[in-house]
C-alpha cells in the first residue's frame, strides 16, 4: 500500500537566481552539496540520473524554466512509491534569492519512517546548499564524499567523538570555531555552518563542506572539497580508518 506524502520548505540564499540554478540544475553544481553523482539532461523531458553506492534512480525534468523553476519525477518503482522534486526561484535585491522546495510522491509501507528521514534530511541539505552558494558559487567540487558508518545507537558516544575531531569544547551551536583534525590529513580550521542537534552538524572550511550524520543510530560521513590539490583517494581513505577506529 502507498502513502501520499508532501514536504514544502523555503530558504533564503545568498547567492543570484542563476547561481542558484547552477546548483540545483547542473550535475556537477549538484555534486558539489548533495549526495552521490547526478547527471541532468538540460531540458524538459529530459532524463536525469542519481548515482550512489552502486544503485542508480533515473527521473524525468517535468519543468525546466533556467534561473526560475526545475522540477523532475523519479520513475515508478514496481511498488508504486515515488519521489517528485520543485525548485522554484525568485530573485531578491542585493543578489540573494529566495528558494521554496517542494519533496512529494508516494511512499510504501514503512512510510511513517521514511517521512521522518525525508523531514529531516530535506531541510539538512538545503542548509548545505546554503553553505555552497553561499561561499563557494562559481565553483564545483572536485571531491566528492560519502561514507556511511557502522550502526551505533549511542548517541552520546557519536557526539562525543564528533566533538572531539572537531575540537568542540561546547555545543555545535552555528558560527562555532572548529578544527577539523582527522588522523593522517592536514588538520584545517572552520566554522560550524548548519546543525540540527543530535541528528547532524556541517562544517565550512577554506576549501570544503564537512557533514558529520548520526540518523537512527546509522553515522554518514559527506565531504565537498573545491581545492585542486586534494587527493579524494587519501581523504576517504582517512574518513574511512577514523570511522572504523572510532566505532569499533
Amino acid at each position: 500500500m502507498t502513502h501520499e506524502f508532501e514536504i514544502t520548505e523555503e530558504i533564503t540564499l545568498d547567492a543570484t537566481p542563476e547561481q542558484v540554478w547552477a546548483a540545483i540544475a547542473t550535475g556537477p553544481g549538484i555534486d558539489s552539496w548533495f549526495m552521490g553523482h547526478s547527471e541532468v539532461e538540460p531540458r524538459e523531458g529530459g532524463r536525469n540520473t542519481m548515482s550512489l553506492g552502486g544503485y542508480d534512480q533515473a527521473s524525468t525534468v517535468t519543468a525546466w524554466e533556467p534561473g526560475k523553476r526545475f522540477a523532475f519525477k523519479g520513475d515508478t518503482n514496481p511498488d508504486g512509491t515515488f519521489m517528485a522534486f520543485e525548485y522554484l526561484i525568485e530573485g531578491r535585491d542585493g543578489g540573494s534569492s529566495v528558494l521554496r522546495f517542494v519533496h512529494s510522491g508516494l511512499l510504501g509501507d514503512d512510510w511513517e519512517a521514511e517521512y521522518d528521514a525525508l523531514r529531516e534530511g530535506d531541510p539538512m541539505y538545503l542548509k548545505k546548499l546554503a553553505t555552497y552558494v553561499g561561499n563557494f558559487a562559481g565553483r564545483t567540487s572536485s571531491v566528492n564524499i560519502f561514507l556511511p558508518g557502522p550502526e551505533v545507537a549511542d548517541g552520546d558516544r557519536v557526539w562525543a567523538a564528533y566533538q572531539s575531531l572537531l575540537g568542540l569544547t561546547g555545543p555545535a551551536t552555528d558560527g562555532a570555531a572548529v578544527r577539523v583534525a582527522v588522523p593522517g590529513l592536514p588538520a584545517t580550521d572552520g566554522v560550524v555552518a548548519f546543525t540540527h542537534l543530535p541528528s547532524y552538524v556541517g562544517v565550512r572550511t577554506a576549501d570544503g563542506i564537512h557533514t558529520l550524520m548520526h540518523a537512527r543510530g546509522n553515522i554518514f560521513v559527506e565531504y565537498h572539497g573545491f581545492s585542486d590539490d586534494q587527493d579524494e583517494t587519501e581523504i576517504q581513505a582517512a574518513w574511512q580508518s577514523w570511522l572504523t577506529k572510532t566505532f569499533v
